[in-house]
Order: structure tokens, then sequence, then C-alpha cells
């Protein structure tokens, strides 16, 4: 199990913006040792996309987030969109973006394994 470096529910993205960066305001803004960062994500209807860097290197650009609903759990089985290695010290930012015309709402949490 990792430590949870940030997640919200239900994280509302009003139409054609994107959202605030998720991790700079978290306590682990700064990757608090090496290992593997895991986000899962979903949104409550089509339309939203990531935006996900990881020590300056892009690693979504705008990816559609292809899972969606409402009800139930998000589950890191289910609703996995990347993972990739981070060392300590390296910077994520996470943004979401609406590209539809109404408010939508997404679910996530980024996690971050210790290296093996």
């Amino acid at each position: 199990m990792g430590l949870i470096m940030v997640n919200a529910t239900a994280l509302s993205v009003s139409a054609n913006t994107t959202s605030s960066e998720q991790v700079q305001t978290s306590t682990y803004q700064f990757v608090p040792f090496t290992g593997t960062a895991r986000i899962a994500a979903r949104g409550s209807a089509t339309g939203l996309n990531i935006q996900l860097a990881a020590a300056g290197q892009t690693l979504c650009n705008n990816q559609a987030i292809p899972y969606t609903g409402t009800a139930g759990a998000i589950s890191l089985i289910d609703h996995e969109i990347v993972s990739f290695p981070v060392e300590e010290g390296s910077r994520i930012e996470l943004r979401f973006a609406n590209t539809t015309a109404g408010t939508l709402t997404v679910d996530y949490i980024l996690l971050l394994d210790a290296e093996e």
C-alpha cells in the first residue's frame, strides 16, 4: 500500500476550464522518497481530460479520462490512468480540464509506492 500524496472526491471542474494544480498545496508537493507514483481517476461524464507532469516531463498531455461514472468507489485496479517512476525531491503537477459546456466532477487518487 502506498502513501496517498493527494486525492479528491467530486472535484468540480467548470465548463471549458482547467482545474488548479492539485499537488502544489499538499504536504507532498515534492516527492518524499524515490518510488513509483500511480494515479487513478474517474470523471462524472465524458469530456474530462488529465494533464500530468513529473520532474518537468509531461506524462499525460490533455488525454481523456477513459473511466466515467458517479456510483461506487474509485479503484486502482479498475481506474488506473498511469504509473511512473519518480525520484525523491521531484515535483508532480496534476490538473484536470473540462472540454464540455457543463460542470463535471472527478474522483482521483495519487499514490506513491516505495522503491523495492
